[in-house]
């Protein structure tokens, strides 16, 4: 089917609801702005009541969305420019926000919970900016290349361009993965994996890459080098215009936007892992290799990144065409929700556990268990095997 019949055959019901993620950069302004209109502290938590309160009430009222573009249409949809502008726009959205929160803290006094009101909500804003750069980074253009590495480097996450699409991708949900949770690991202790891991293996991989090309490891032609260099010369930027005082607010920003990722990370792919074959090798990685959500406005905020079965069997495939299916994997609530039961591991755990358990069919040797927690797992839940 022609791409101008497909278009005309099939509309998106949700076209005009990704313009909601236009919305998202302002949360690290409306804090601010409400402050200098009220003078009260107080207000600069309400983007933060609005991300982990009132979008995971909104999550369950509204309930999933179930619907899916007829294949037909896929083509046409993925070539619909109006999509990619969205991301492309929200780039420099993201750079002024960012930037006007370090303005905002370094010319105001502000109490200590006013402070972190306003570092936590421009981290989310930062955490953001890694969304997008994860929905740009799988893609092949000149142009949403460059915009990736651009929105990766306000919080200095600028090796997740290299380390998510060559490092995770490849290993994820096996034990090889700094990136993928493991079933009895709390979010603390994968943090202490995951952060360092993660920047590891994406140097390593852009090591090879450059010995591969002959260039020398700090060439400009290095990724994360040239990642490194923006987020350098930014934070220099704001250094010399606001002080010396505004580097650790940078600092702070930046962990809790990176946090944001880890969270991300965390509740992704929980104890799910793919089975070695009798290559040495592990089978291809499937829909049911990642946990899915489809709750309604958190993806809508996050470019379907809660469509991650789909995203992980077709990594290339753009946001509004990714697609849920039957009988995988299911999170009970979306991303934000997840987030605040993840910091909580004792009931993170009596959630996903069993859940996990019932995606093995009990079969433990299907789990990616924490080396820490197996032989007390294995115990506790020999019965079910």
């Amino acid at each position: 089917m022609s791409t101008a019949i497909a278009n005309a055959v099939y509309r998106d019901p949700k076209r005009h609801a990704w313009l909601v993620s236009l919305l998202v950069p302002a949360l690290a302004g409306a804090g601010p702005l409400l402050y200098l209109l009220t003078g009260s502290a107080v207000v600069l938590w309400a983007p933060l009541a609005l991300v982990y309160i009132l979008m995971p009430a909104l999550d369950f009222w509204l309930g999933d969305d179930q619907t899916n573009p007829p294949e037909f249409a896929v083509a046409a949809l993925e070539g619909d420019r109006y999509y990619r502008l969205i991301t492309w726009a929200l780039v420099p959205m993201l750079w002024a926000w960012f930037v006007f929160a370090a303005w905002f803290v370094a010319n105001h006094a502000l109490p200590w919970h006013g402070l972190l009101a306003v570092t936590i909500a421009t981290g989310v804003i930062g955490g953001f900016c890694i969304n997008v750069g994860h929905e740009l980074g799988h893609k092949t253009t000149r142009l949403e290349t460059i915009l990736a590495k651009l929105v990766l480097a306000p919080t200095f996450y600028g090796h997740f361009y290299v380390e998510h699409n060559r490092g995770h991708h490849r290993d994820v949900a096996t034990p090889d993965d700094p990136a993928s949770s493991r079933m009895g690991e709390s979010i603390y202790r994968f943090l202490l994996r995951e952060m360092p891991g993660a920047w590891r293996r994406a140097w390593q991989l852009e090591v090879l890459r450059m010995a591969r090309e002959k260039r020398a490891t700090l060439s400009l032609h290095n990724h994360i080098v040239q990642t490194s260099l923006i987020t350098l010369a930014l934070w220099a930027a704001l250094t010399i215009w606001l002080g010396i005082g505004i580097l650790p607010f940078l600092l702070c920003a930046s962990f809790w936007a990176n946090f944001q990722l880890t969270s991300a990370n965390y509740i992704e792919h929980y104890g799910i892992l793919r089975q070695k074959l009798p290559s040495g090798r592990y089978e291809a990685c499937q829909p049911h290799h990642s946990w899915n959500s489809n709750h309604l406005v958190s993806n809508w905020a996050l470019f379907h990144l809660q469509r991650h079965s789909d995203h992980h069997a077709h990594a290339t495939r753009r946001y509004q065409a990714l697609r849920t299916f039957p009988n995988l994997p299911q999170l009970p609530t979306g991303y934000f929700g997840m987030f605040l039961l993840s910091y909580v591991p004792p009931l993170f755990f009596k959630v996903m556990d069993k859940r996990l358990l019932a995606l093995v069919n009990g079969d433990l040797n299907r789990i990616n268990f924490d080396p820490q927690s197996e032989a007390l797992l294995r115990a506790q839940y020999a019965t079910q095997a």
